[in-house]
């Protein structure tokens, strides 16, 4: 059970807020709560993005102990179900639940994540990586979903979509999680299939062993995407369907990238003129096949 916010009190000196790590909507790799989305929509869509921000950087923080970390994700997750005012994140998510009468289950499902961040440093095979998507990523799809009045059948097309973009981002980031927080999320039976070792991602360049598995990952991430493809047709706002279909387009050219790159040593992230084009790209083919009003389909991804 959570911590009552008097006993954190009581040898915490901060708020969670003072912990965050400077990062903000602008600077993640998929758009949040931007102009394509109802300008009515933003404000709560802001609030549940700053909850989970702040709840990641407490539990990303480089300094911080153990015990301290989840002493702060207590916190914030009784402060959200309201009890106590000190977090303003927390206080402000209520708050905007509350004038939409939207209960907190997504965002006390993206704190599980963070707990696990903090407790677990290593993921067996694929399905205990895709066990953690289904608290750090799924529950943002499945809340953007709600926010706009979407029926829950939409629920695993965006699964698959939010587990993708974060095995995209692990895949991503994979040398950084390890070297600065000692955390892997390539699973142990992938590297051993191919022959690698968690220390070769301290390296400036990844082994032949290594990026084989790296590869293989990404491929079978790619897969997971294409069963996301008919989400944007399956929900029935224009524009979230607009954004959906900018984040699939994000996402699939990441996730080519990942399949013939060295993420150790090669750029795998979008730059502004390629998230541009890629944004544009993906509203047009939307707004396309909503005019013409065919159903999306999975199609396999086109070579880097």
């Amino acid at each position: 059970m959570p911590i009552h916010p008097d006993e954190c009190s009581q040898f915490l000196m901060t708020t969670a807020s003072d912990l965050r790590s400077g990062k903000t909507h602008r600077d993640e790799n998929f758009p949040v709560a931007s102009w394509i989305i109802h300008p009515r929509h933003r404000a709560l869509i802001l609030a549940f993005y700053n909850f989970v921000r702040t709840a990641d950087d407490v539990a990303d923080h480089a300094t911080l102990g153990e015990q301290d970390k989840l002493t702060y994700l207590d916190l914030l997750e009784a402060e959200l179900l309201g009890q106590g005012d000190s977090q303003p994140e927390a206080v402000n998510l209520r708050r905007a639940l509350a004038e939409r009468s939207m209960p907190p289950r997504h965002a006390l499902d993206v704190l599980i994540a963070f707990r696990m961040d903090v407790t677990k440093l290593r993921y067996e095979n694929w399905d205990e990586v895709v066990h953690y998507c289904r608290y750090s990523a799924m529950p943002v799809g499945r809340f953007m979903l709600d926010v706009h009045g979407e029926s829950t059948s939409t629920w695993a097309a965006s699964d698959a979509l939010c587990a993708g973009l974060q095995i995209n981002n692990h895949l991503q980031d994979c040398a950084k999680d390890y070297k600065n927080l000692n955390r892997v999320y390539l699973p142990r039976d992938a590297l051993a299939a191919a022959g690698a070792s968690v220390e070769e991602l301290g390296r400036e360049r990844a082994s032949a062993p290594l990026l084989q598995c790296l590869h293989s990952l990404a491929v079978r991430t790619e897969a997971l995407l294409d069963e996301s493809k008919s989400l944007s047709a399956e929900v029935k706002d224009f524009r979230l369907g607009l954004e959906i279909s900018v984040i699939q387009s994000f996402a699939d050219r990441i996730v080519r990238l990942l399949k013939v790159r060295d993420p150790l040593s090669q750029t795998v992230h979008l730059g502004p003129l390629e998230l541009l084009a890629y944004s544009v790209g993906g509203m047009a083919g939307e707004m396309a096949r909503r005019a013409v009003g065919r159903r999306a389909v999975s199609n396999p991804a086109a070579g880097a």
